[in-house]
């Protein structure tokens, strides 16, 4: 069950920002609204409008979609992409299949099929995913769509969601838009060349700088643990993906010990994913404090129960990287994120913006999540944790139970 906190303790904390802002000792930032010139530094902005609009010669724009494999988190991105759209009137409003079945390739089939708009195409045909991150269809699949879009001019915008479609389209030999959603680090995966320049003419992705190095932080400001566990596939792609750069980081300016252990999602069945993921956490169960469960193919809402239990039982302290659903299913805390609609909203009037004549170069790609906390005190209970009473009154979401009926 989610409370929501009283207006009078929200008062108490002179706002959640802030009180969060205070904890972790960072500044309280607010994400830009208009766009920037990252190539001209002292230039004038250019402001675009988000209303909709059709191309130039009076047709619907055309979308492409390329992914590196099936993840749960992309279908949910590209709906909340799709309210964005809806929201500014790109399309009209629909019933989108349930994404916590649906694939995303269901669902773009199903936009290019029942998506009613002026000014928008989901084109059937442009949706590209290698399979189950498998590296050697990477290369054809990737080689294709390059064809496709420097020959048959057929695709106005691609979203590429996840950091192998990310990487895939940051290439000096490619024109067509490309706005990259759902990376850990677009950064140190060498999809943008920073913050406040993509560092390719084509290219968007949203950055949210120090995101992790921030939550580990927060995490050790509540929870002073001195060994903390991590598990993600011992590759560059498997390191990005889990923040080890960042979480190496934070380690060496606190002074906590970092213990990992490797689990591969690359090459695996989603069966071996999650068994690789489960062994990794009930090994480091017994030798840390506390565990950072990042981001992995193999930690799903299959996967995430058994990973629970094993940290429950070791009274181990948990934060996830990806936000508070893992937080109702019993991990410790998290930052809250109730549902992915800010950042759907954010892609879409980038998209918007792209359509409106802007170079998705010059749009600022800074974007940062909400300041809040999600917190379990069921497992708080279970794994004799007392949170102080400032981290209750911060925390915009309360569970008091661990959710052990979702699958």
């Amino acid at each position: 069950m989610t409370q929501s906190p009283t207006a009078m303790l929200k008062a108490l904390c002179a706002g959640v920002a802030l009180a969060l802002a205070c904890l972790s000792g960072s500044p309280v930032l607010a994400a830009p609204t208009e766009t920037t010139s990252a190539v001209q530094p002292g230039a004038s902005p250019r402001i675009f409008p988000t209303d909709p609009t059709r191309r130039q010669d009076g047709t619907r724009w055309r979308l492409g979609y390329l992914q590196g494999g099936d993840y749960a988190d992309y279908p949910v991105i590209l709906e909340a992409i799709v309210r964005g759209l809806v929201s500014l009137g790109w399309l009209e409003a629909l019933k989108l299949p349930d994404t916590g079945s649906a694939t995303s390739r269901e669902i773009w089939q199903f936009l290019a099929h029942n998506a009613k708009s002026e000014y928008l195409q989901f084109v059937d045909d442009a949706f590209y995913s290698p399979g189950n991150f498998d590296s050697s269809l990477r290369a054809p699949t990737r080689d294709a769509l390059h064809t496709r879009l420097r020959e048959g001019r057929d695709i106005d915008l691609m979203i590429a969601m996840g950091t192998w479609a990310g990487q895939d389209l940051a290439r000096e030999d490619i024109a067509v838009p490309t706005v990259v959603a759902s990376t850990s680090d677009p950064i140190a995966s060498g999809i943008v060349r920073s913050a406040e320049d993509s560092g390719f003419e084509h290219v968007h992705a949203k950055v949210e700088p120090n995101r992790y190095q921030r939550q580990i932080r927060l995490f050790h400001d509540i929870v002073p643990f001195s060994t903390l566990g991590v598990v993600y596939e011992d590759s560059p792609e498997g390191r990005t993906f889990a923040a080890v750069s960042a979480i190496e980081e934070v380690a060496s300016d606190i002074g906590f010990m970092v213990k990992s252990c490797h689990a591969p999602f690359n090459n695996v069945s989603p069966q071996q994913a999650m068994d690789g993921v489960t062994a990794c956490y009930a090994e480091l169960a017994s030798q840390v404090e506390a565990v950072y469960l990042t981001v992995h193919r193999g930690l799903t809402s299959k996967s995430i129960g058994g990973v629970v239990d094993a940290l429950l039982k070791a009274q181990v302290a948990s934060f996830s990287m990806l936000g508070s659903d893992e937080v109702r299913r019993g991990v410790l805390m998290s930052m809250a994120q109730a549902d992915y609609l800010p950042v759907g909203q954010f892609h879409a009037e980038v998209i918007a913006r792209i359509f409106h004549g802007a170079r998705p170069r010059e749009l600022s790609q800074v974007w940062l999540s909400p300041a809040e906390i999600a917190i379990n005190l069921k497992t708080a209970e279970i794994i004799g944790f007392d949170p102080p009473i400032d981290i209750l009154l911060a925390s915009d979401e309360v569970y008091d139970s661990v959710d052990t009926a979702s699958p």
